[in-house]
């Protein structure tokens, strides 16, 4: 299951998004359709859902719903905005344990 980290705090809307790092201050901004799978992933108990919907919501194949979700999810996990249930220990650690490793 793919989830926002603690922390990490969206404002999501049809016509694009953001989501705050309260750790460093900074802010992502969302194109609309990214907007739209994170609201998506946030929603749905796993990531096929949120790529069925996606793939109704802008009338594409599956395939390319699943690529753009994934996207979406990687990019954001990348920044450290991001967790998956298969995170490790250490990425679920407090954010002030990780700091200076």
């Amino acid at each position: 299951m793919w989830q926002l980290r603690e922390g990490a705090h969206a404002i999501l809307a049809d016509d694009g998004g953001a989501i705050l790092d309260e750790h460093s201050g900074r802010w992502s901004h969302l194109t609309p359709t990214a907007s739209a799978a994170v609201m998506l992933l946030l929603a749905g108990t796993a990531e096929h859902h949120a790529v069925e919907q996606y793939a109704n919501r802008y009338g594409i194949s599956t395939v390319q719903a699943a690529a753009d979700v994934r996207a979406v999810a990687d990019a954001l996990t990348a920044q450290g905005l991001a967790v998956t249930e298969t995170a490790s220990a250490s990425a679920r650690r407090p954010w002030w344990r990780r700091w200076g490793r």
